[in-house]
């Protein structure tokens, strides 16, 4: 395939994949607008930021919402990768933007949980931490969420989604606990 080929067959592809983005966005309009699980995803976009703000611990705001936020982008980027291989997939959608994630999952339930963990005696054994974290998540979490039909795993392994949010809570554990959390002040000379 030469270069100018390869072009032609992106442009096709971007043309199938625009279509595939209208047919996802007439289903939220014309399916799961206003349904009891499109209001059940609204509040699990809402309601775990609500009650985060209410019970984080005020002097570590900062550093736990860069973890959080770490959590968000790592979530989103293996997301990806595994929907683009046709690993899993979410059936219902919520928005039309952004239509094959679960965006309750990556801008809510994921970072808020890991930021609630992280401050939850926070010198426990991160190792058990995590642990206990990720079966909850993957074990509970995930396979209620697919007996919803919010997810659907095809074939997935539940233990490679505690893999995953094992990964997930080492990274928000490891950038909530660096050191080179420090003022920026300007340089004396």
């Amino acid at each position: 395939m030469t270069f100018e080929e390869g072009i032609k067959q992106t442009e096709r592809a971007y043309n199938q994949i625009t279509e595939t983005h209208s047919m996802m966005t007439d289903a939220v309009f014309h399916a799961f607008l206003f349904t009891w699980q499109w209001w059940l995803g609204m509040a699990l976009i809402i309601f775990p930021w609500f009650f985060w703000f209410m019970f984080r611990k005020k002097n570590s705001t900062g550093r736990l919402l860069f973890a959080g936020f770490t959590t968000i982008i790592l979530s989103l980027m293996i997301d990806l990768i595994a929907i683009s291989l046709g690993l899993w997939s979410y059936p219902v959608k919520f928005l039309p933007i952004a239509p094959q994630l679960f965006l309750p999952y990556h801008f809510s339930l994921a970072p808020v949980a890991i930021m609630v963990t992280l401050q939850i005696k926070p010198r426990a054994n991160p190792l058990i931490k995590g642990i206990i974290f990720s079966a909850i998540a993957a074990f509970v979490g995930m396979n209620l969420f697919e007996m919803l039909g919010f997810y659907n795993s095809k074939g997935w392994p539940t233990y490679y989604d505690f893999i995953i949010f094992l990964f997930l809570f080492f990274m928000g554990y490891w950038i909530n606990n660096m050191d080179s959390f420090k003022k920026l002040t300007e340089d004396a000379s």
